[in-house]
């Protein structure tokens, strides 16, 4: 499946929801559940979906792989009646892709955690620095703590932060936790996975750097926002993670290309550190941490207020960000 959380206008508000994708249609999980059990002849159909297929994403990761088997099975239901069906009462199911518009999938995660797992960019950035690669690199997945309240999507702008001289992107694909654990082994860790997204870790490297000095951080540096989207793709539609190609493009020209293959830490690997002797929980995000040659930095060129940056990793789709200027 190919997840999504979309949001919907109403005389009464507006509304998130959780969906997937179909086709040039975007299909309400939630509802379609709903729709499958009123025609099975279930009395409350509503009441039963809620707590079944929950209409959020987080609570939808919440339910781990119960609530995933009922969304994909009503996803394969309405999927095979076409546009045209409509809730229990009348309500829709189907929207049409342009209709609607979409945010981070997972946009309320409960802790964001980004890695550094690619040697090839720690090995260059390093280098800047004069440095060789610390060996400590070498003896488990590091990361930082990023923050969870402010993640952008894939039709958010991100306006131009702390008068920055050096804003940066960070080209990376994120695993999204899927169940509820305490240490768990390397080899079972693939099962804790409910799916992957695009990442960019936009970052404020004057600032970031100028934090790092004090050998604390990276905080406001790259507090300011992180993208996800467009969508949360379920282990089964990327059988090899290993073949993955990475893309960025700033104003349409390419940046940066890479492999997920030459990644040194696997998604596993950090499940089972960040895990030993701590429990993780559905939606949290693992950021993988930028590509080789993924980002300004090892360039030395930067973005500029009014570029579009343009992250592709398929099959997830692309994630695009407009960089405002600058109040």
């Amino acid at each position: 499946m190919k997840l999504v959380t979309f949001q919907v206008y109403t005389p009464v508000g507006k509304f998130a929801r959780v969906g997937a994708l179909h086709n040039e249609t975007i299909i309400d999980l939630n509802m379609a559940y709903q729709r499958m059990l009123a025609d099975r002849g279930e009395a409350q159909p509503s009441r039963l979906a809620t707590a079944e297929v929950p209409s959020s994403m987080l609570e939808l990761l919440q339910g781990e792989v119960s609530a995933m088997n009922r969304a994909r099975e009503a996803l394969h239901y309405i999927g095979g009646k076409g546009p045209s069906v409509y809730g229990p009462d009348g309500e829709t199911i189907v929207y049409d892709r342009e209709a609607v518009s979409l945010q981070a999938p997972v946009p309320h995660p409960p802790l964001l955690r980004d890695f550094i797992a690619f040697e090839a960019h720690i090995a260059a950035t390093s280098k800047k620095r004069g440095q060789p690669i610390p060996p400590e690199w070498y003896n488990a997945p590091v990361y930082y703590k990023g923050n969870p309240l402010t993640i952008i999507g894939p039709e958010d702008v991100l306006q131009w932060p702390l008068q920055t001289k050096k804003l940066d992107y960070e080209l990376e694909l994120a695993c999204v936790i899927g169940r509820k654990g305490r240490d768990i082994p390397a080899d079972k860790a693939w099962d804790y996975i409910a799916g992957y997204t695009i990442m960019n870790d936009f970052s404020a490297r004057d600032s970031q750097f100028q934090e790092m000095a004090c050998r604390l951080g990276p905080a406001k540096g790259k507090d300011f926002a992180t993208a996800l989207g467009p969508c949360l793709v379920t282990p089964d539609e990327i059988p090899d993670l290993k073949q993955i190609s990475m893309v960025a493009r700033v104003n349409g020209e390419i940046w940066s290309k890479g492999s997920f293959g030459t990644i040194y830490w696997s998604f596993a690997q950090m499940i089972e550190h960040v895990s030993r002797g701590e429990t993780v929980y559905p939606g949290e995000i693992f950021g993988s941490g930028t590509v080789g040659g993924g980002c300004g930095l090892e360039m030395d060129r930067f973005l500029q207020p009014d570029d579009v940056v343009e992250l592709e990793i398929q099959p997830i789709g692309k994630l695009k960000t407009k960089i405002l200027k600058e109040n």
